[in-house]
């Protein structure tokens, strides 16, 4: 909506609930106008105010059964202003006249490029602010039990809020200010769509909050979305039980709690304290001690009902979208067979720099056009030359196979049907597809814009999902372009006839003979530029390895690293015509009477990309030339944060295997972004396009005026280091008027100021890329279908292929263990895995305020159920689907080679280079490119490094990495592959932390009784972490125990087979109780005209049907290979 129907829109709302609606705002015609209609509304609605929606319904009838033995039962509030339209939080938040807004709670501003809200607190804490209330399900060791009367009190405190709270920041500075509660329904993602078998299903969320704190719902209808009017039949969520899991959520803001005193909560003296009151601060000694110590905290009820009510005594908005997260989390363990991650991920398609010309090779004589056009009858139309186009979108144009682009004749050319060639223009605002989805187009150079080249992109993409994955691990970096660690460069010659020379003489040699095995020698004659041999053939030629001989070897390392580039550069470019003749076409330019360094090609500069991988201890980049023939993948989306996944066997998505795959889904619409390289002007190019965008929410950046933006212009070389969104945001607002509106602006170099220094906590919603740019999504997903020969008219399901979590480390600081023993990437068989998982470890991270252990599968501090749910669930997925556990590195590898997100960045450009028989882990363990890390003996004790896993060789690096850069040997050091060489005794106490951590946090397991709900082979793990054996005796390398791990043997199981009779009671159950619903509401006296509009009979119908299915024998042989549910929540 745009502003004047925003503002509109609020005061006939406002109108209708009685409030004060501000003079000579916009819409008051309108409102006047159908003023009798309002009156009479609010006449109705009196008469009703016993009658809540339904969803708001569900929720008091569960708190009256959950309060009944309390000393009093809080009631929702019978009106409130609902947003029933996304956009109405937005003009709330703000007033009508004015451009900021501040409470005790917030400052608020209207930015030129969005909204500013800066919350009291600019960043969480997990330490003590988990709070649960007895009754109902198990509660963790690591939360606050809390009695369920305290809860009451605190229920019915959090919904009479202070009445300065309640101000609507809409009529700030009003005579007669509006005050009222503000609502909203939201129904985020549970359980995702399976394309073809199930629908996707959804919970419900009820958000109640005081007026004033409405910002929050603006920040999470942006994440999830807005599910309309409650009262409405339409959003009734049991009326649609096809989509709905049966969950119901509610979240009520309250930070005025944290004034309250503990005695007045009705907490009890120390003296009659129970040892865990103690323990949680749940009793006071002093009469004005305040409960929690007067800091945040939240507090949830839950039982096995289905309904979660939680109260937050905060408006930070990471608490607000974590809430929902934890009740996605809850509804996925009690509707079963999905899993709420905390993860990452993205669809991954590798791309080729192509050079000037390319013959597409890769399309086969069993791929044809017009195959294509068959299959895809009525969607694209045959040209006169050959090709075809999508008269919906004619930036795609589809070539025959085997097709010729060059760049010199600006043409696409190929084979016709008359023994000639067919040709049409080669156009930079086209991509090019062939039948079986490889897709080129032309890319301009990012340092000369005279310079183009064509780019390739694979049809054949893998799915990277990166879960239990800790702050600052790399969720985000995981599907971020890699472009922005790019640094631009020419090709480097020193001597050029010199050079030359020696590279020719490289060419010429034999190589046959170069392997230390002589059953390998004399067969190898392969010329280098002989286009049987590839790039990445020549890369490994010319590295160092173990398997050549150390003559070799030693020759290989007297070649200059130049010398090494320019053979790779002429045997990118060198073009099967050339011949022996390839020396003519390379040239560098005359300066001053003297021969450049800069290598040219038939007269243009030859540019070479490089990457950053991390820091020297100085802190200078460093910096590793890539491939001449890489170009990063095209990248998709698909996770960011919160994902909603399920397990279904291979067979149900159509694909062969008897191993069963992983579906997942973004919950999120808007990301949560933390752009911590914004910082560094001009790095981070997305983040300061998004934020100097026009209507973007931020939060702890720094509210700047007209001046300041002046002031940034006239500094013309830090203006000139920005990239050009935000030098166009700031020259705007310079030439505002100083009491122009909007007063404000926000730079993405320049986040909030508390206490005087720079937050390192700034925050903004970000578009989710593959919604934000939905041509880049509708290409990849056509080239998938392509390539898969599936129509584009029915879904091709993409289940995840790889999987790797990842951490943050560091080393030692004042306070803070090292955390530091991990290589830049390892391999954990499940035992290992799930100690790591359990224990979800975590170096130092921007968003939180300390290290240390996250919890199981790094969501332990937001889950309102015991952990060992989810567990259970999550090691389930790793059997069932054969998934291999990959773990990454950030922040640190060792305690002096500091990487960040470099890592991150380049896991999927490598996986996605790496064929599904190559990474397969016991493949590569027997091939040396994993080394396993041993339990070793250190100062007089026992490192218990085994619990590392394997780690990637030089080999590794070497054979995969080479993928990628020109010299793959250097990019990753001895010291980086074996941290242990940087410093063994920071080495060892790095793993000792790891250890103590697993032991720590498996103890609690045993404290609360839950390690008692884990299934055998996560009880055998939680032994071992605890105790250092199995209650038995057994050890973590004892046979037995790493068999209970194994496919078959879970297969075969009780525990398993118990999961799964769980599951069919649980729903069958939720659909017998759709059908009573259904047939409930249509057989009632007014129903007539709701149940014909929403074709409820049809509805009942399928509910009916569904009962049916779920019921039958067939039904449960076939769930074998899904998750099942814990049989203590059926």
């Amino acid at each position: 909506m745009v502003n004047s129907d925003v503002h509109a829109a609020i005061n006939v709302r406002l109108a209708l609930l009685g409030l004060p609606v501000a003079e000579g705002s916009a819409g008051g015609a309108e409102t006047r106008l159908v003023a009798p209609l309002l009156a009479r509304q609010r006449e109705l609605g009196r008469r009703l105010t016993d009658r809540l929606c339904p969803v708001d319904s569900r929720i008091q009838a569960f708190l009256d059964e959950y309060l009944a033995d309390a000393p009093l039962r809080p009631a929702l509030p019978a009106s409130t202003l609902v947003l029933d339209r996304a956009g109405l939080a937005r003009g709330l938040s703000l007033p009508q006249f004015g451009d900021s807004f501040t409470s005790a709670y917030v400052h608020s501003y209207r930015l030129a490029n969005g909204v500013l809200h800066n919350p009291v607190n600019d960043r969480r804490t997990t330490a003590g602010v988990f709070h649960i209330a007895q009754g109902g399900l198990p509660i963790p060791d690591d939360k606050i039990s809390v009695r369920k009367d305290v809860f009451a009190r605190l229920l019915d405190q959090a919904l009479q809020p202070p009445a300065d709270a309640l101000e609507l920041p809409w009529s700030a500075g009003s005579d007669e200010p509006a005050r009222t509660f503000v609502s909203l329904l939201m129904r985020p993602i549970v359980v995702p769509e399976v394309p073809g078998v199930a629908p996707q299903r959804t919970m419900e969320v009820r958000f109640i909050v005081p007026g004033g704190l409405v910002s929050n719902l603006d920040f999470v209808e942006g994440i999830f979305g807005n599910a309309g009017d409650p009262q409405l039949p339409e959003n009734d969520a049991a009326l649609d039980p096809e989509h709905w899991t049966g969950t119901t959520g509610c979240v009520i803001l309250a930070p005025h709690l944290i004034h309250l005193t503990k005695r007045e909560l009705g907490l009890p003296h120390w003296n009659d304290a129970t040892d865990r009151e103690r323990r949680d601060g749940q009793c006071w000694q002093s009469e004005d001690e305040r409960y929690n110590g007067g800091k945040a905290f939240k507090i949830c009820a839950r039982t096995a009902a289905g309904v979660i009510v939680t109260v937050i005594a905060d408006n930070y908005f990471g608490y607000c979208k974590k809430e929902v997260k934890t009740q996605i989390g809850y509804s996925a363990n009690l509707v079963g067979g999905a899993e709420e991650e905390h993860s990452g991920g993205a669809l991954v398609f590798p791309s080729y720099l192509e050079g000037q010309e390319f013959y597409d090779r890769y399309a086969g004589d069993d791929w044809s056009l017009e195959e294509v056009l068959v299959r895809e009858e009525g969607r694209f139309v045959r040209q006169p030359e050959g090709h075809a186009l999508d008269p919906a979108d004619p930036t795609i144009v589809l070539v025959p196979g085997k097709a010729f682009f060059s760049l010199r004749e600006r043409s696409v050319s190929w084979a016709d049907d008359h023994g000639g060639r067919a040709a049409i223009p080669l156009r930079a605002d086209r991509t090019y597809i062939g039948p079986h989805g490889y897709r080129v187009r032309m890319a301009q150079s990012e340092t000369d814009p005279t310079q183009w080249a064509l780019i390739g992109t694979s049809a054949v993409s893998t799915a990277c999902h990166k879960p239990s994955t800790v702050s600052g691990g790399g969720k985000s970096e995981i599907s971020k372009a890699l472009t922005d660690a790019f640094v631009y460069g020419n090709a480097y010659v020193k001597d050029f006839d010199q050079d030359m020379e020696t590279v020719a003489s490289i060419l010429a040699r034999d190589f046959a003979n170069r392997f230390a095995d002589p059953a390998r020698n004399g067969t190898d004659h392969r010329e280098v530029l002989s286009d049987r041999r590839s790039m990445g053939s020549v890369i490994k030629l010319l590295t160092p390895s173990d398997d050549y001989t150390w003559e070799y070897n030693e020759w290989l390392r007297s070649i200059p690293q130049h010398i090494k580039e320019l053979v790779f550069v002429v045997k990118r470019f060198h073009r099967p015509e050339w011949g022996a003749d390839w020396r003519r076409h390379f040239s560098v330019g005359i300066m001053n009477g003297r021969s450049g360094n800069a290598l040219r090609l038939d007269g243009d500069k030859v540019i070479v990309n490089m990457l950053r991988v991390g820091f020297d201890q100085d802190g200078s980049w460093r910096l590793f030339s890539l491939r001449p023939d890489f170009s990063p993948a095209v990248k998709v989306q698909t996770e960011d944060d919160i994902t909603a996944s399920t397990v279904v066997p291979a067979a149900v998505l159509g694909l062969p295997g008897e191993l069963s795959r992983k579906i997942v889904a973004n919950c999120e619409r808007l990301l949560f972004q933390r752009p911590d390289d914004a910082i560094h002007r001009g790095y981070d190019k997305q983040a300061e396009r998004d934020i100097a965008g026009l209507d973007t929410f931020l939060s702890n950046f720094q509210p700047l005026d007209h001046q300041d933006a002046r002031d940034l212009r006239d500094d013309a070389v830090g203006f000139s280091t920005f990239s050009a969104p935000v030098q166009q945001l700031a020259s705007g607002v310079a030439d505002l008027a100083d009491d122009a509106s909007p007063a404000w602006w926000v730079c993405s170099a320049q986040p909030r100021l508390v206490d005087g220094k720079p937050s390192k906590n700034p925050r903004y919603l970000q578009v989710r890329p593959d919604i934000a740019d939905p041509r880049a999504t509708a290409e990849a997903d056509l080239t998938v279908h392509l390539n898969r020969r599936i129509p584009t008219s029915r879904p091709a399901p993409v289940p995840v292929d790889i999987v790797a979590a990842g951490r943050r480390n560091n080393p030692p600081e004042p306070g803070i263990p090292p955390l530091c023993a991990f290589n830049p990437l390892h391999y954990l068989e499940l035992p290992e895995l799930f100690m790591e998982f359990i224990s979800s470890m975590t170096g130092k991270s921007p968003s939180t305020t300390g290290a240390g252990s996250e919890g199981a599968l790094t969501k332990g501090p937001f889950n309102a159920l015991p952990a060992v749910y989810d567990l259970n669930a999550a090691l389930l997925s790793y059997v069932l689907t054969g998934y291999d556990g990959w773990l990454s590195c950030a922040g640190y590898v060792g305690p002096h080679v500091r990487v960040d997100h470099d890592i991150s960045l380049l896991v999927p450009e490598v996986f996605s280079r790496i064929s599904v028989a190559e990474r397969d882990a016991r493949t590569l363990v027997e091939g040396g490119f994993l080394e396993k890390v041993e339990d070793y003996e250190f100062e007089g004790r026992t490192v218990r490094a085994g619990r590392l896993g394997h780690r990637m060789t030089k080999r590794f690096a070497t054979a995969y990495f080479g993928r990628i850069f020109m010299h793959p040997d250097v990019v990753f050091t001895d010291a980086m592959l074996r941290p242990e060489l940087q410093d063994p005794e920071v080495f060892a106490e790095s793993v000792d932390t790891i250890v103590r951590t697993h032991e720590r946090v498996a103890s609690a397991y045993f404290a609360d009784g839950t390690a008692d709900l884990a299934c055998p082979p996560l009880r055998a793990v939680l032994e071992i972490m605890a105790h250092g054996t199995t209650a038995d005796g057994r050890t973590l390398e004892d046979p037995s125990v790493r068999e209970l791990f194994t496919r078959e043997n879970v297969l075969a199981s009780e525990w398993y087979a118990a999961r799964l009779d769980a599951q069919q009671a649980a729903r069958i159950r939720r659909a017998a109780a759709a059908v009573r619903h259904l047939e409930t509401f249509v057989g009632g006296a007014d129903a007539a005209e709701v149940t014909e509009r929403l074709d409820l009979t049809q509805r009942l119908a399928r509910a009916r049907a569904e009962l049916a299915r779920v019921s039958s024998d067939e039904y449960r042989r076939g769930m074998v290979g899904e998750l099942g549910l814990q049989p203590e929540l059926a």
